[in-house]
């Protein structure tokens, strides 16, 4: 009837508003503890019950709300890290070594795309749920003791004290969620305008035939391949060419360094979590995994030193 799809209209806005309150909680945070809601002397089994409550929320499959996607990645850098007693050591002694949420601030012809951080989010929520979402009975992941199972089916009371939870945590009227939410359509609007005013760099690291990078070049002292449009020639020669080549070797170099830190920290993080679950699928995966661009960042600095 009209009157129940409008009631279940309702109750999705109202689970889309709670969602988008919780996420913009998770924005604000200012370390890994906020983000989960522990404390700093939390222990692994309130790590993984606070990972549990909030990925399970999150999850892309799940939730639909603007922004479950961000806050998923950022829950489970959060558990990556805490979970992982060297990593956590580091990070209570030092804190944050980059900033996790938000994306890096732009730079004049930075044009790439960064590929993703250490070990994925969705391959984090694998590992502790078994590969899907939980529906019933015990999911144990392979080679894994009764003491480090990842999920259990809690009874009907435990159910029910979740719910009671969940309900205090809502807003008190969607007005007021509104308000909460105003600086999150804020900062989207801006976002949108400042893309549409800005202007594209002269050249991309990689081939973009959307925005015309289709002729390859390279530079002459290092051969960094790039891109540029047709009419790059016209305003690019002599001087001004030399001076841009220097900066996208700049460009280059500061791209594969990223890359290679990456790819150290994912093959570390891939190393931590086989030792944690004991998972041998894991260990495999890390000891196969290639450090591809440290490798192109050897032959850059052989390059540079030669030259």
């Amino acid at each position: 009837t009209e009157s129940q799809k409008k009631k279940k209209q309702k109750t999705q806005f109202k689970k889309i508003t709670y969602m988008l309150v919780i996420f913009f909680r998770i924005k604000k945070c200012r370390n890994y503890y906020e983000i989960l809601g522990v404390s700093q002397d939390a222990s692994d089994e309130e790590l993984k019950k606070a990972y549990r409550k909030l990925a399970l929320k999150f999850h892309p499959d799940k939730n639909c709300a603007p922004g479950a996607t961000d806050a998923f990645k950022a829950i489970g850098n959060a558990f990556a890290v805490l979970s992982n007693p060297d990593k956590r050591l580091r990070y209570d002694e030092y804190g944050d070594e980059q900033v996790t949420f938000t994306a890096p601030p732009a730079r004049p012809y930075h044009y790439y795309r960064d590929f993703e951080a250490d070990i994925t989010p969705e391959e984090l929520f694998n590992v502790f749920f078994g590969g899907h979402f939980p529906t019933g009975n015990i999911h144990m992941f392979s080679n894994v003791t009764d003491d480090t199972h990842y999920y259990r089916r809690r009874h009907r009371h435990e159910r029910t004290q979740t719910q009671k939870e969940e309900e205090e945590e809502k807003p008190q009227t969607t007005y007021s969620a509104f308000i909460q939410l105003l600086p999150v359509l804020v900062i989207v609007i801006i976002s949108v305008i400042t893309q549409l005013l800005a202007t594209n760099p002269p050249y991309s690291l990689f081939y973009k035939s959307t925005l015309g990078y289709t002729i390859s070049r390279e530079t002459q002292n290092l051969q960094v391949p790039y891109f540029v449009d047709k009419n790059f020639d016209k305003a690019y020669r002599g001087a001004s060419l030399h001076d841009l080549e220097k900066t996208i070797e700049k460009d280059y170099i500061d791209y594969i360094q990223t890359s290679c830190w990456k790819e150290k920290q994912q093959k570390s993080e891939l190393t931590n979590l086989a030792g944690l679950y004991r998972d041998e699928r894991l260990k495999q995966k890390a000891e196969s995994l290639k450090l591809e661009n440290c490798e192109k960042l050897s032959k850059l600095i052989g390059l540079r030193r030669g030259g």
